[in-house]
């Protein structure tokens, strides 16, 4: 498949990395000439310097005969010019554009991008995603990362193992001895860095960070054993009050379970554009960092504290500060990855990387329909990958026991006729399944040939 990735950013960095990988015909175009020579030096693809919603540009990058084309630039306009071209031009048949502003998404506005306006398949919000992943640890609070799978029956948990981890020290096969009836499997594990997918006699450890993929029902379950409690949230502070801050909110307020929200943001302008949005939420206009205005908003009281400015220092430190004083939970919008390893040595709880956010959309709109959901994990290390199996599929009709799965690939469950099953070795894979696996990124290529299908591409 040959694919066109307009940005050479973070995010386009990213997927260009995961379709070269999978031995796609991938060509990357940036306007800075540096970006795309690291680009190119560093990943098997093609580098085009120009502005991409230039047609010549997109020529030279073989627009031509391009299956898919990923406008991921940091202006949305150029996004939806380039893919406006690529359809007008050369009748590209799958066009993905990553848009920001969200005036370009509210009520009516999707009406613009169907065939007869602007024609792209996929918009990419972001902001939305952001804000989804933030509810999603705000509703696991005891975990550090979390994904729903199969419709929202299933969840894969990331969870950071303390010394008081009551089942330290045992092995994984014992553990699924001890716990026969819970439905949920330790797929990967991150250890000193590295992250890996267990043996059965692997054992766990203090510092460790796990991937549980459980059923959602056994979700609350799932971190008592694991040693977390699932404590209620009631009150919670949202420090940054733009779109993503904003978007929190108003889903906490929709909430039948009402929560007790204030939002602190230090522009004015924004502060009341928020205050005005919002019904039962408490907006307060000032500085995040301010530890008086923190203790004005009970920040020692609040259930949870979640820090999403568009600076990862600022959020960083008002983490920092509002645990200092009390606060039960903090969570931090960290863009750059080289500060993630100092969140667990700052008490930092949980982060919201947008970089992996967005690229975990961006491979779920992108792969085949019979794979209907993907979650990057880590930096670009390994995916989570639910799809449905198909007839043709050497997994259908046989045990897992008897199927020969890579080294870096787990089974989270099976789900047969809307029932999420855990993946014991005698349980029957069978046509029409859908099935989650764990797998280390080297061995997607394998999952691909497993699955019968190319999970590159729509």
């Amino acid at each position: 498949m040959k694919v066109i990735i307009c940005g050479a950013g973070q995010v386009g960095w990213q997927i260009a990395r995961h379709l070269a990988s999978e031995r796609n015909s991938v060509t990357i175009v940036d306007s800075n000439a540096e970006l795309v020579r690291r680009a190119a030096d560093t990943l098997d693809v093609q580098g085009v310097t120009g502005f991409a919603s230039y047609p010549d540009v997109l020529e030279r990058a073989g627009a031509n005969d391009a299956d898919m084309i990923i406008a991921a630039t940091h202006s949305d306009e150029v996004n939806m010019i380039t893919c406006q071209v690529a359809h007008s031009v050369f009748q590209v048949s799958r066009k993905i554009a990553r848009l920001r502003a969200q005036n370009y998404l509210g009520t009516g506005a999707l009406d613009l991008f169907s065939q007869n306006h602007l024609p792209i398949d996929v918009v990419i919000s972001p902001e939305r995603e952001v804000a989804d992943a933030a509810m999603r640890r705000l509703l696991a609070p005891a975990a550090f990362e979390t994904e729903s799978f199969f419709g929202g029956k299933a969840r894969l948990l990331g969870i950071a193992l303390d010394e008081d981890c009551p089942v330290l020290n045992t092995p994984l096969r014992q553990l699924n001895e001890l716990f026969s009836t819970l439905r949920a499997i330790v797929v990967a594990v991150r250890r000193e860095g590295r992250l890996f997918a267990p043996e059965p006699g692997d054992q766990l450890f203090a510092g460790d960070q796990i991937h549980v993929f459980t059923h959602d029902e056994d979700a609350n379950r799932t971190l008592d054993i694991f040693g977390k409690s699932t404590r209620k949230m009631e009150r919670v502070i949202i420090v940054g009050g733009g779109n993503v801050g904003l978007a929190v909110a108003r889903a906490l307020e929709a909430r039948t379970d009402r929560m007790r929200v204030k939002v602190i943001e230090l522009d004015r302008e924004q502060a009341e554009k928020a205050a005005d949005a919002l019904n039962r939420t408490i907006v307060l206009n000032g500085d995040g960092l301010d530890i008086d205005l923190l203790l004005e908003a009970h920040v020692d009281r609040a259930d949870a504290v979640l820090c999403v400015t568009d600076d990862d220092k600022t959020n960083m430190l008002a983490a920092v500060r509002s645990k200092s004083v009390g606060a039960g939970l903090a969570i931090a919008l960290v863009n750059d990855p080289t500060l993630v390893p100092l969140l667990s040595a700052l008490d930092i709880d949980a982060h919201i990387n947008p970089r992996a956010t967005t690229v975990s959309s961006i491979l779920r709109h992108i792969r085949h329909g019979r794979v209907r959901a993907v979650y990057s994990m880590g930096d670009a290390e390994a995916e989570m990958i639910e799809a449905e199996v198909l007839g043709t599929s050497p997994l259908a009709g046989h045990l897992i026991r008897d199927i020969d799965f890579p080294e870096g690939v787990l089974v989270g469950a099976v789900m047969k006729r809307g029932q999420v099953l855990k993946p014991t070795g005698d349980l029957r894979v069978d046509e029409g399944d859908a099935i989650a696996l764990f797998a280390m990124a080297k061995d997607v290529p394998e999952v691909e040939r497993l699955l019968q299908v190319s999970i590159t591409y729509f």
